[in-house]
């Protein structure tokens, strides 16, 4: 009797695809071996869509910059779980690393670079494109020998469409071929489960960016929306010009290497210490580099530990537990089973950044303190009263504690740490340039100090509490109004400005082009203007008192973004348009519903909404675009981290590579 077939079509062959690929194999090796045989009644067919390399995708392809770094150390980020013993599939980035490449096909400046890593190292976005496409390439090697596998085929194409059919569905495939170099345009793919794993997808400009563009375009100006930094055409900025910046995040960092180290200039090392390691040598092709942002301030550079947290850091107060048992109880204030960020979970988390910051201070200053020991006991009676909802006065007992306790050391205001110039005004330019510049300087020093600073160890309590929101908001406990006038509004950029940084070599880079001239800061709170009468841009900052920067050159240094909603993907587009999909409504706190970022799904694995609320039985959703039900869904997977954690990513591809095992089964 013939073994029935499941087709299954994978579209993205980025890293959550590539996580679903590594987690169906998984789960047919387990199959095969309860079957007890080596001929299963069901096999699979399975298709993966992608115009760009399986492995890499678009973001981490191999062949870009090697300029651009990841923004997290080499024992970090994963796509698979630790290799297990015997023969069993996973490979961390930081296993890959330390055994060399694991075999893979790597060519010179790929062996070199990872010679060269270590373990706290950050690594190219290309080598771990490379990573990327070992793990693919070895995965699919093993799933089309594997005896519960029809059929692998790698379609280099773009899906533009799902509908619906009486078994399942169609996608529509516009592109340039498949694996074998098979022209792919107009095909058609029948599917019986779909996993959506596209990743990071173009995004229509915002009315403010789509005016700003269509204004310049029209005076013979150049305006680069958000974008991918490998994807901008880094050449139409002509050497000494100037070009006005409009975010200090992740991507302007990108962009300051692209201009200057990407022009042919070097950072060359001074000997002297943090802040002050590097002197750049200008090539004479680099334009000048005016940036701003609302915080005025780049994001702080990591701390220099050999771990992802650092092992000083533990959370006391703040736990999943706790928070779960006080939403079963019922939250003040709250629906039924949830809980609200700034009431229950923050002045938890506010408990364990403090704590945290004195317990290093008290061990790396002991002399501020009048009785260190006795300061810490006090501190922690303080902070171990229960929280009383509605009761903030502990924060003003700890601070007058303090002051009293520790004259020498001041209060850590953690709000205040994400608006570094907040209320200060400056007379001029270079006033503020030379602000910021000491900024840079210190953060460097800070984060050479690894463990021994208490900043940077109050920042990693910071961040250790973020995992733990994450996994508060996957599980359904904090409501939407939370989510929506509290994490996001004012937590998110808070602790992304703090903890989401660049190495320190990025730090130090930024002074040494803030030193040169190459990079000039704009001041908080900027204005930026097209006056098209003048035919420049303009930028201007209420808290410099001094004359707007103009320019001819604009750009966002920003990822397009991710909101299903402005998606400029034709097959987001055509799923929202035939109403196969929906975002996810969301209530405000004034009982307004409002469309989140990302689709409606239900359930583990994601099952996404149509637009008349039934859930598909074979349409799955991973990635970016959970983001109505997950927080932060850009940040890659934690390796050895557990799947209801640090590596839900690798969960949510486990639990819809499991549903398709389990589908193809019943079916």
């Amino acid at each position: 009797m013939a073994a029935s077939r499941f087709n299954v079509v994978i579209i993205g062959a980025g890293p959550r695809g590539t996580s679903t690929l590594e987690r169906l194999l998984a789960h047919l090796d387990d199959a095969t071996a309860a079957a007890g045989s080596d001929e299963p009644p069901w096999r699979l067919d399975l298709t993966i869509v992608d115009p760009c390399e399986p492995g890499p995708g678009h973001v981490w392809a191999p062949g870009q910059a090697r300029y651009y770094l990841m923004n997290t150390p080499a024992l970090f980020p994963t796509v698979a779980p630790p290799r297990g013993s015997g023969d069993r599939p996973g490979l961390t980035f930081e296993e890959f690393r330390a055994s060399g490449g694991d075999g893979a096909d790597l060519d010179a400046t790929e062996q070199a670079e990872l010679a060269n890593l270590s373990t706290d190292g950050f690594p190219g976005r290309a080598l771990y494109g490379a990573y990327l496409r070992h793990v693919f390439t070895r995965v699919a090697d093993r799933l089309g020998a594997h005896p519960a596998v029809a059929s692998l085929k790698v379609v280099r194409a773009e899906a533009t469409a799902i509908r619906r059919e009486a078994n399942g569905y169609r996608i529509t495939l516009a592109g340039t071929g498949d694996d074998d170099g098979h022209d792919a345009g107009g095909q058609e793919l029948a599917a019986e489960a779909v996993v959506l794993a596209v990743g990071h997808v173009p995004a229509h400009p915002n009315p403010q960016q789509r005016v700003a563009g269509e204004r310049a375009t029209a005076v013979g100006l150049h305006y680069q929306g958000p974008n991918v930094p490998a994807d901008v055409d880094w050449d139409v900025y002509p050497p000494g010009e100037p070009v006005l910046v409009r975010g200090l995040g992740l991507n302007f960092f990108d962009a300051m290497t692209a201009l200057t180290v990407g022009r042919g200039g070097e950072f060359v090392p001074t000997g002297a210490g943090p802040g002050h390691a590097l002197e750049y040598r200008a090539s004479g092709t680099e334009p000048g580099l005016h940036a701003a942002s609302r915080r005025g301030a780049p994001y702080r550079a990591k701390p220099c530990i050999d771990t992802y947290l650092p092992r000083s850091v533990s959370l006391r107060h703040l736990g999943f537990d706790a928070v779960h048992e006080l939403a079963a109880a019922g939250a003040p204030g709250e629906p039924a089973g949830k809980v609200g960020f700034n009431a229950h979970v923050w002045p938890l988390l506010h408990r364990d950044v403090l704590r945290t910051y004195y317990a290093t201070l008290v061990r790396v200053s002991p002399g501020l303190f009048e009785d260190p020991a006795a300061f810490l006991a006090e501190l922690d009676d303080v902070l171990d009263a229960p929280h009383v909802h509605g009761q903030e006065v502990w924060r003003t007992v700890a601070r007058e504690l303090v002051e009293r306790a520790a004259p020498g050391a001041a209060w850590l205001d953690v709000a205040a740490l994400g608006h570094p110039f907040a209320d200060r005004g400056f007379v001029g330019h270079d006033a503020y340039q030379d602000a910021v510049l000491r900024y840079l300087e210190e953060d460097a020093a800070s984060s050479a100090r690894g463990e021994d600073d208490p900043l940077k160890m109050a920042i990693g309590a910071l961040n250790a509490g973020r995992g733990i929101v994450k996994r508060f908001v996957a599980e359904g406990l904090l409501d939407d109004a939370s989510r929506l006038e509290e994490l996001a509004r004012w937590f998110e950029p808070l602790v992304e400005g703090l903890a989401s940084g660049p190495p320190l070599q990025r730090i130090e880079e930024l002074a040494a082009l803030a030193r040169a001239g190459v990079v000039q800061f704009i001041g908080p709170d900027p204005v930026f203007s097209l006056e098209e009468e003048a035919g420049h841009f303009a930028a201007s900052s209420p808290w410099v008192q001094d004359e707007p920067v103009t320019a001819r050159y604009m750009f966002e240094a920003m990822m397009p973004a991710n909101r299903v909603a402005q998606s400029a993907s034709p097959l987001l587009e055509q799923l929202l348009a035939d109403g196969l999909a929906r975002p996810r409504l969301m209530d405000t706190s004034e009982g307004d519903a409002v469309h989140g970022s990302g689709f409606d799904v239900v359930g583990q694995p994601y099952r996404l909404v149509d637009g008349h609320g039934i859930a598909h039985r074979g349409i799955f959703v991973l990635g970016l675009q959970l983001s109505s039900v997950q927080w932060g869904t850009a940040i890659a997977a934690e390796a050895g981290a557990g799947f209801q954690d640090g590596a839900r990513t690798l969960g949510d591809a486990d639990a819809v590579a499991l549903e398709l095992v389990r589908m193809a089964a019943r079916d």
